[in-house]
């Protein structure tokens, strides 16, 4: 691996997670009480060897860019390693990214001065595990141009993702970007293989085609542009995702919309979490803010009604549940919950306050967003409408602009 650079696209606007993404890149935003969604793409960097990482940022990359010092600062530059964030350096042009495969083309200096042998190109938005260097060995084995890390779908969801067509060698002979109708790879099965967002390239055949397409009218993105260009001209293979979650089902998450977010939320309160954040095997490395224990206090159900309590939920440091009740919900640190409020099927962000006798349902409430004594939310659809955004499932999104408001 001391041969291999990894560059992570984080450069999004990330408008499908509007509001959560209004100050912040969508790969800082938080994601199961104390990560960001970032977290987990450097972790599975980390934990397979990888210590040369560039993380390629563009909108709102102020939070995103603070993170990675705090957090990341863990590997030893002395020895040539490096986390480090890297935005537009304008050196081919003065324009912004114009797509994923021009933000790695005008990041080629980059790779130049490291003189990769081969480069992963990874997504700063997923969340899963995944040993990157078993997928550099089997690279290398087949002696592969590009290899693209591919997932099993249904071929109904399929027209969300880049399929692909495989031989019996798994060489891919299609790819085709979100097409309306996929060809399952599986006689036995209705599922096709979908693109992962996890590339990995000869660096020196990767700058070629990144060379070419920057002078052709294009996407300039890799899943229009690049790799079905190498499909059709050079050796290119799928790589079938081993999961390091070591579940019975892989766990494999674009959380790029509002109500996809709060599902994976809701998969970490499970009593067995489908997505295991308790694995010592694979740790994932973050942030942890410098606040006391989390704390429950006031057991006089009997007596005055007040209870702090939490079931099935993540309570993160900082936390004070005092005398309300939480159930199914996702707290980041420092979130307070006063007495008779009730929270539940809900996200709430760091330096939340849940005002007393409030009812949440339902909601991912953003960071420092403090909720008004009595207030209901997740109860009323066209109250909610009036005053939240709230998606096609019901979710209520709710933010401190709107409460101001």
């Amino acid at each position: 691996m001391q041969n291999t650079l990894a560059l992570i696209l984080a450069g999004g606007k990330g408008t499908r997670l509007l509001p959560l993404t209004l100050h912040r890149a969508k790969p800082a935003v938080p994601f199961g009480g104390q990560y960001r969604i970032i977290d987990f793409t450097l972790s599975n960097c980390l934990n397979s060897n990888i210590r040369k990482v560039a993380v390629l940022t563009q909108y709102k990359s102020y939070s995103l860019d603070r993170h990675l010092r705090v957090a990341w600062n863990v590997v030893d530059s002395e020895l040539g390693e490096f986390i480090i964030s890297v935005p537009p350096q304008q050196r081919v042009s003065e324009d912004w990214y114009r797509g994923t495969a021009d933000a790695v083309y005008q990041n080629l200096y980059l790779v130049q001065q490291e003189e990769p042998d081969d480069l992963f190109i990874l997504s700063g938005d997923h969340v899963y595990k995944m040993d990157y260097s078993e997928m550099l060995v089997s690279h290398k084995e087949t002696k592969a141009d590009a290899t693209i890390g591919v997932i099993e779908v249904t071929s109904t969801a399929a027209s969300r993702f880049g399929v692909l067509e495989v031989d019996a060698k798994q060489r891919v002979v299609s790819f085709v970007e979100k097409p309306q109708v996929s060809k399952p790879h599986s006689t036995e099965a209705a599922v096709c293989y979908a693109n992962m967002g996890v590339y990995l390239f000869n660096a020196d055949m990767l700058t070629h085609y990144l060379t070419e397409d920057a002078n052709r009218r294009t996407h300039h993105d890799f899943g229009k542009d690049i790799l079905p260009k190498m499909v059709e001209e050079a050796r290119v293979r799928a790589y079938e995702f081993r999961d390091e979650n070591r579940k019975e089902v892989r766990y494999w998450r674009d959380i790029g919309t509002l109500d996809a977010y709060w599902e994976a939320n809701m998969d970490l309160v499970a009593v067995d979490p489908v997505f295991n954040l308790y694995d010592e095997h694979w740790p994932i490395r973050t942030y942890h803010s410098q606040y006391p224990p989390a704390k429950f206090v006031f057991a006089e159900e009997f007596k005055s009604g007040r209870l702090g309590i939490a079931l099935d939920s993540i309570v993160c440091n900082g936390c004070i549940i005092s005398g309300g009740r939480v159930e199914r919900s996702v707290l980041s640190p420092n979130v307070r919950i006063e007495e008779h409020a009730e929270v539940s099927d809900s996200v709430l962000m760091e330096n939340v306050i849940i005002g007393r006798d409030s009812k949440i349902r339902k909601a991912i409430i953003d960071k420092e967003t403090v909720i008004p004594r009595k207030t209901e939310i997740g109860y009323d659809p066209k109250a909610d409408r009036d005053r939240f955004m709230v998606t096609d499932s019901g979710i209520v999104v709710v933010n401190k602009e709107m409460i101001l408001r």
